[in-house]
């Protein structure tokens, strides 16, 4: 309910005509049926450009604590999560990649589109940051093909820490499906994880023309952090 509301009545129809964002390969989502649409990461308006775009819902996975908070702001949370197709992972009782695995595998079982971000976090400086082997894993186990998309100028609408988008020219590049035939029964085979994983990434890579660096982001931003605060401490 909310999801079409949102889409269709509340912001979608007000983004459209403001942003008027554009799609190349819509052809590349199927009709019918589950799979992963496996996008790069650069603003936390990805996942309402990408649904937007498409005939189909997307859901993302979120953490259970959008949907926890308190008061008009906990409520308001919750309800933009649930309008722009996200579903809580919760992470009581197992590790948080088992949960989204279990969950995904819900999603995909249902004839679903998932929106999956690779790069597990928003890229800190716009570049394109080595992927986690779970998009492969959850495709082969769910027998599914994954669709590589590139979000185009969202991190330039908006930056990390900006509420509000600015008027940019946003864009979606949507490629061929990468199926998983030649993988089957290998989810718990590093080498291939890591393989198909890779192959996801080089595809995004050729359609946003950013830089790839073979690191992960999340890591790095953590480095980020730590010798900001250390040269924040050495100022005072």
């Amino acid at each position: 309910m909310y999801y079409q509301m949102f889409k269709h009545v509340l912001l979608g129809p007000g983004l459209k005509a403001y942003y008027r964002p554009w799609v190349e390969g819509s052809e590349n989502v199927p009709a019918h049926g589950g799979a992963i649409l496996a996008s790069n990461h650069l603003s936390f308006s990805d996942s309402v450009f990408l649904p937007l775009v498409l005939k189909r819902k997307v859901v993302f996975l979120g953490k259970s604590e959008y949907f926890t908070g308190k008061g008009v702001k906990g409520a308001a949370t919750r309800a933009f999560m649930q309008g722009v197709g996200t579903i809580p992972v919760h992470r009581g009782g197992g590790k948080a990649s088992e949960a989204a695995l279990r969950t995904g595998m819900q999603v995909l079982g249902g004839g679903e589109l998932l929106g999956i971000y690779p790069e597990g976090t928003r890229s800190p400086d716009g570049r394109l940051y080595r992927g986690k082997t779970g998009v492969a894993r959850l495709a082969i186990e769910a027998g599914v093909p994954i669709i590589p998309v590139a979000m185009i100028n969202t991190d330039v609408a908006q930056p990390v820490g900006k509420r509000v988008p600015t008027r940019e020219d946003i864009g979606v590049r949507i490629g061929a499906p990468l199926h998983i035939s030649g993988y089957r029964g290998r989810q718990e085979d590093r080498e291939a994880l890591r393989e198909l994983t890779d192959a996801v990434m080089d595809a995004i890579r050729a359609m946003s023309g950013q830089e790839y660096v073979d690191r992960d982001s999340a890591q790095y931003k953590r480095e980020l952090d730590k010798a900001q605060r250390k040269a924040s401490s050495e100022e005072s």
